[in-house]
């Protein structure tokens, strides 16, 4: 049986721009793929002022994100699932979320469809969130959490038997894409091959806010043939994405030069396996 990857996301969108190029190159090596987002998107913001679906962005953001995401997952030649919450929304001045959204749920209510998911599809790996949540949105950090939840509940025979067999994931990671060694790389090559580049200023600006953040990568995946449809996957997000992007999209070749992996933090294993790794599946040997 083929292995199985099950990616966690926040919203539609995220898939695309944390990892994307690493589902494309495990679909492509013959893995089963699929993504999970936990919400729809419904309070996101229209990020693109000349989005040729502008007038429905305005009378329907949720089903335009619906179709966005389907031309993503299409892209990207991967299975989709939504979990079903409600986008929160960024966090009020005091912390608070609006009621019955994603983050304001219990989590012993919350995990449970994830839980289900997992125990129908039997990942092997699951990707998701770090405990900041990448950037502190309240979707992105319950999504890490709920991750975690599910993780351990989802193996445990005892635990929500109505939900289905026990499975155990055997690693869970955090997506690390936006790290500073991946952006370093990146700037030093743009200086050395491109420079009068007009990104540079944007990415000495990103730098800037990178720079204190801890490497914590654990697993470079070399995915660079792949960033291709990394770009298009997300440009299929346009409501989010402008395509000429310059925080997203820089020169592939320069990329591939620097930096032609994508990062990952190990959390979880119950498989033996040395660190640093280039494979999500490192260890694992029962794909059954």
């Amino acid at each position: 049986m083929a292995p199985r990857l099950l990616a966690v996301h926040a919203h539609p969108d995220d898939e695309s721009s944390k990892g994307a190029a690493t589902l494309a190159a495990y679909r492509a090596r013959g893995a089963e793929v699929m993504v999970v987002s936990c919400t729809g998107g419904e309070r996101g913001d229209i990020q693109n002022d000349n989005l040729p679906l502008i007038h429905l962005a305005h009378r329907d953001l949720t089903g335009l994100r619906r179709l966005e995401m389907a031309e993503a997952a299409r892209i990207l030649d991967i299975q989709h699932r939504w979990l079903g919450y409600y986008d929160s929304g960024m966090a009020q001045e005091d912390g608070t979320v609006p009621a019955g959204s994603f983050a304001a749920i219990p989590l012993e209510i919350s995990v449970q469809p994830l839980v289900r998911l997992i125990r129908e599809y039997r990942p092997h790996v699951m990707t998701a969130y770090d405990e900041n949540g990448g950037y502190p949105h309240p979707d992105h950090i319950r999504t890490n959490q709920i991750a975690e939840a599910a993780y351990e509940v989802a193996a445990d025979p005892s635990a929500y038997p109505e939900l289905g067999p026990a499975w155990q994931v055997s690693k869970l990671y955090y997506d690390q894409v936006f790290n500073s060694a991946r952006v370093n790389a990146n700037f030093a090559e743009m200086q050395r091959s491109e420079p009068d580049s007009p990104q540079l200023a944007a990415m000495e600006e990103r730098m800037s806010w990178m720079r204190d953040r801890p490497d914590r990568a654990t697993t470079h995946v070399e995915v660079g043939e792949f960033f291709e449809k990394r770009d298009a996957a997300l440009r299929a997000h346009a409501c989010q994405v402008p395509p000429d992007s310059g925080f997203f999209f820089w020169s592939n070749d320069l990329q591939r030069r620097a930096w032609p992996y994508e990062d990952f933090e190990l959390a979880r294993s119950t498989v033996p396996t040395t660190i640093p790794e280039s494979d999500l599946f490192a260890g694992i040997e029962d794909l059954s």
